[in-house]
């Protein structure tokens, strides 16, 4: 038997949970890698990426994952999301743990690797809000950011199911959500992006906003979505 053939049986023999831990796991890396990493090489760089670059990273992040995973996780990379998947019945309470561990797993060993491989400038990357804006603006923006996401996935679950241009719909929608709002609330949109590099870094007073209304934005777009098509 060829190693080829034996690391086949190996897969086949994973059940369907172990599948999806496993590729939200990794999906989750990517993600978080690439969407921390330009953070911190820009940072490295004195700010000369600039914010398009760093939009463009977790668009190109997303957009791998969802063509990659899509058809085994529904590659969701959040918890934000899971939770609104959750809402909409896409997932139980089971999966739910599931999907959260693989997470915020994937999302501590990609702040680890950019740590270790790329940098540590910028809090690993962390996601920060600008205080210059008052306080409810910020939460607003992110709830936005979040609500944002939500719908462009579930306009894709519910139309394309993942194929065409669904990976670059939403990864577009990351990208652009940063590009526009993140000079304002950092638009993390996924608290596990947000909390990798925060506790890594020590950096963690910000953690309340992206563990609060990413959650809000995500469950009102998917409470909005189950009711429509229930």
């Amino acid at each position: 038997m060829t190693k080829e053939s034996t690391s086949e049986s190996a897969v086949e023999r994973l059940t369907a949970n172990q599948k999806k831990f496993i590729a939200e796991l990794i999906g989750t890396f990517i993600v978080v890698v690439l969407a921390t990493g330009a953070v911190v090489i820009d940072a490295k760089l004195n700010g000369v990426l600039g914010l398009p670059i760093i939009a463009f990273a977790p668009f190109v992040g997303v957009a791998i994952g969802v063509y990659l995973f899509g058809k085994i996780s529904m590659a969701h990379f959040n918890p934000a999301v899971s939770v609104g998947f959750l809402i909409t019945k896409h997932i139980t309470k089971k999966l739910l743990v599931l999907y959260l561990l693989a997470e915020i797993a994937g999302a501590f060993l990609a702040s680890l690797f950019v740590g270790m491989v790329i940098g540590k400038e910028a809090n690993l990357g962390a996601n920060a809000p600008n205080y210059f804006y008052p306080l409810p603006l910020i939460f607003g923006v992110e709830v936005l950011a979040s609500a944002l996401l939500m719908a462009v996935i579930l306009t894709v679950v519910f139309t394309k199911g993942l194929k065409g241009f669904g990976g670059i719909g939403i990864g577009g929608i990351v990208g652009l959500d940063i590009l526009f709002l993140a000079f304002i609330s950092g638009a993390s949109m996924n608290p596990a992006r947000s909390l990798a590099p925060a506790l890594l870094s020590g950096v963690w007073t910000d953690l309340w906003l992206y563990w609060t209304a990413t959650f809000v934005g995500t469950s009102v777009i998917a409470l909005i979505y189950r009711k429509r098509f229930e």
